[in-house]
């Protein structure tokens, strides 16, 4: 018998792993996976889901949603990736990690089926997460996708709702060269008869959506364009524009993204609630939003690790989500900023650099995977702007030396890809 780590190094070294190999590891149709669940009796049609995708915000989103449908006493499954630190990340109950054990005995009990099948080691996790959700009688589950959306693994699920977050540039060589052809894979996850949410009105694709609901008879909503929103020094309101519902919430720690994620996740609770034809309290929403951290479990998204200087770490990796973290950093009164950044081999970084300021303290690094883009190449790249700074071997070493020279009233800001948000994450738990 494997105990927890052999079991994922066998996952890891038997199986197509996207953080190792890229896009090779991305099976283009949904065979694979339709194989699976039948071998072990559709485990994902024996409890109702909501289905998240987007190019930014869907985890967050994802989280909010649990947190909320969790406060309001049912009990929820919450499937995200990637993981930074413990695989288990990807598979929760109610914030509550997968078993180490639930996850080795998955492995040896289906093990010759993955030698038969030869799936992705992101269908492996999908199919476990389904899996566990039924075994363990969730009321719900909230089911974040991988990539796109269309054939991403996920999509064999009928939700009761669809809710799709944005559309910007990401992952061009998988998904397509436009926001046009994006939009239509993460369209679909658009189901027939199933509602959708998409959480942001963008005119340069809202006719995909638009399109496809009408294709699928699927009731459309825009969250942007359905509530209204502030945000005050200490409290957030939104504003439904039909319904006249008000709802102000104490400010809870999500950085520059959350008024977005959050009027999306209200949204869809909204439509959540006309389906299922019952009314989540506002004191449950309150709850689930203001304390949606700590009760899904929520980690590696705009995250702060210290302070004096404030140390934030984001998983923000491409222009849109890089351009809302700048103009966020931008916002606050900070004397000095030092990045610590770093990216994978596959990302346009150039366009990223370019939104850079000279005035800023670099540490270029790179993270700790195969496909990682190395900091001496990245370096080049941006000594190019004008943007100049150290090259480091890895994460730990670039973060030590900004803490070397930041003072209490400056930012250190950690990111540029979710593998550089997982190594310091897995560095920072081993000194503690």
């Amino acid at each position: 018998m494997r105990d927890y780590q052999q079991t994922l190094s066998y996952l890891y070294d038997q199986l197509p792993v996207y953080q190792k190999v890229g896009s090779s590891a991305i099976k283009k149709d949904l065979t694979n996976i339709k194989a699976l669940v039948k071998a072990l009796d559709n485990p994902h049609e024996s409890y109702p889901t909501v289905h998240i995708a987007g190019t930014n915000g869907k985890g967050t989103t994802a989280h909010i949603i649990a947190a909320i449908l969790q406060s309001s006493g049912l009990k929820v499954g919450l499937y995200t990736s990637p993981h930074y630190e413990d695989f288990r990340e990807r598979i929760k109950i109610d914030g509550t990690y997968i078993s180490e054990e639930s996850v080795i005995t998955f492995v040896a009990d289906h093990q010759s089926l993955m030698e038969m099948q030869r799936p992705s080691f992101f269908e492996v996790t999908v199919v476990m997460a389904f899996d566990h959700f039924k075994k363990e009688a969730v009321d719900i589950a909230v089911i974040e996708t991988g990539l796109g959306g269309r054939l991403d693994s996920t999509n064999i699920i009928t939700p009761l709702l669809s809710v799709i977050t944005n559309i910007s540039l990401d992952h061009q060589n998988m998904l397509g060269p436009d926001i046009y052809t994006i939009a239509g894979e993460k369209a679909g996850i658009i189901k027939k008869e199933r509602p959708v949410v998409v959480g942001k009105y963008q005119s340069s694709c809202d006719h995909v959506f638009i399109n496809k609901a009408a294709a699928e008879n699927s009731q459309l909503s825009f969250a942007s364009l359905c509530w209204s929103h502030k945000q005050l020094e200490n409290k957030m309101i939104f504003n439904h524009q039909n319904q006249g519902y008000k709802l102000e919430i104490k400010n809870p720690d999500g950085g520059p993204f959350l008024l977005e994620n959050i009027t999306t996740a209200l949204e869809a609770i909204h439509q959540y609630n006309h389906i299922v034809e019952q009314t989540i309290s506002t004191e449950a929403i309150k709850q689930g939003i203001s304390s949606f951290r700590k009760i899904s479990n929520y980690k590696g998204r705009w995250e702060q690790l210290g302070s004096h200087p404030d140390v934030i770490t984001d998983s923000a990796h491409n222009q849109d989500a890089i351009k809302k973290v700048l103009d966020h950093i931008h916002q606050q009164e900070y004397k000095h900023i030092h990045f610590v950044l770093g990216f994978v081999g596959d990302k346009d970084v150039d366009k990223i650099l370019k939104m850079l300021s000279p005035k800023h303290s670099y540490y270029f690094t790179q993270p700790s995977i195969f496909r990682a883009l190395s900091s001496s190449t990245l370096q080049e790249k941006a000594t190019d702007l004008q943007l100049h700074g150290a090259v480091y071997d890895d994460v730990p070493s670039a973060y030590t030396a900004a803490l070397a020279k930041a003072s209490k009233e400056d930012l250190i800001y950690i990111g540029g890809s979710s593998f550089v948000v997982a190594d310091i994450l897995t560095y920072l738990n081993s000194v503690l």
